[in-house]
């Protein structure tokens, strides 16, 4: 048995996708239509996650593990010669939950609102200016490094990816911050990233 990632193209699913795809695993995926709740085999989702939203990463012993930042640091430390993650017990692993959580809470979550048809202008209007603050945040993190943590590729660049990657669906052009927008385009050209894309359909081939 091998993992399965259950995914809709383009949501916070992306993330583990990558990393599947970066860490080298083998793995089936299937995707969710997260309107109507089914899979792309007319199965129940919310018999695999009774939440009824992805990630869902069934594990090679039959687990469902649930909750992008867990699931991708699982993928990582899976793989640990990929580097994907810092060790366990390093104040450099505590650096990473850090982002982790600021991503989920501040970037992941500020988008949200934006994506609501029924939320109020006034609603969505704050929301932005308190999302441009956050990434000012990321902007300035990023100065002068490659990568979120440094010099090494990890998980929380693939969740930053995936995140910043919303914004030319709801109208936050990244193009108001240089570093940022340079930051993408480093991740989109690595060839895990590529390949997800295409397999999510959201790249064509060239």
């Amino acid at each position: 048995m091998v993992m399965k990632l259950y995914y809709s193209p383009g949501a916070c699913s992306l993330s583990p996708h990558i990393i599947l795809n970066e860490g080298g695993f083998s793995f089936d995926k299937e995707k969710v239509d997260l309107t109507s709740k089914k899979t792309e085999t007319d199965a129940d989702y919310t018999a695999v996650n009774p939440d009824g939203y992805v990630p869902a990463l069934v594990l090679d012993d039959g687990q469902v593990l649930t909750e992008g930042p867990a699931i991708i640091q699982y993928l990582a430390d899976c793989v640990p010669e990929k580097r994907l993650a810092p060790p366990m017990g390093t104040i450099e692993r505590y650096r990473l939950m850090q982002w982790l959580n600021f991503i989920s809470t501040e970037l992941h979550k500020g988008f949200s609102p934006l994506f609501n048809p029924q939320a109020p202008e006034e609603w969505k209007t704050v929301a932005t200016a308190q999302l441009a603050r956050r990434l000012n945040t990321v902007s300035q993190q990023l100065e002068g490094k490659a990568w979120l943590l440094g010099n090494d590729f990890t998980v929380a660049d693939a969740y930053l990816f995936t995140v910043l990657g919303w914004g030319r669906y709801v109208g936050v052009d990244m193009e108001r911050w240089p570093v940022l927008k340079a930051y993408q385009g480093r991740v989109f050209m690595r060839p895990a990233v590529q390949s997800t894309l295409k397999a999510e359909g959201l790249l064509q081939d060239s």
